[in-house]
């Protein structure tokens, strides 16, 4: 990824509007037994306390890397019950990158976020249909 990925503008530029980067190689101790390193690249998305949030493990294209820390910072957000944040962040990913890899999770996280802060049960009806309708093929697969 060092040679594609993090160079990529957009990469960089959303890494610096919303994260602290910081590379640690895999064989880095005691990082690497702490976050369970195996292989890299694998990238974990902390908040500042040093909870993982999320993680990707593997070569992710710039296409699919954005979405991917969208989708890891919109997870912080959400861990900490900050809804409002999430879904902002959320709705990028589906408005933006609609076809990664991280859209299904975004789609389902959505509604999940939009039922905790509305108490609402359409929002979980909603997620349910839009993941049905958009991600009945290929690895996705949906039956109701």
């Amino acid at each position: 990824m060092g040679a594609v990925t993090y160079p990529n503008e957009r990469v960089a530029e959303f890494i610096k509007r919303h994260m602290v980067p910081i590379q640690v190689l895999s064989d880095s101790q005691p990082l690497a037994t702490k976050f369970n390193i195996q292989w890299t690249p694998t990238v974990i998305i902390l908040d500042e306390e040093g909870k993982e949030h999320h993680r990707t493990i593997g070569f992710l294209s710039p296409e699919e890397f954005i979405p991917s820390l969208m989708l890891g910072v919109a997870k912080c957000h959400f861990d900490r019950e900050r809804f409002g944040e999430a879904i902002t962040m959320i709705d990028g990913i589906l408005k933006d990158h609609p076809k990664s890899d991280a859209a299904p999770e975004a789609v389902y996280l959505r509604g999940v976020a939009l039922h905790k802060s509305t108490h609402s049960p359409e929002p979980l009806k909603e997620a349910y249909k839009g993941l049905r309708s958009r991600f009945t093929k290929g690895k996705f697969m949906i039956r109701g």
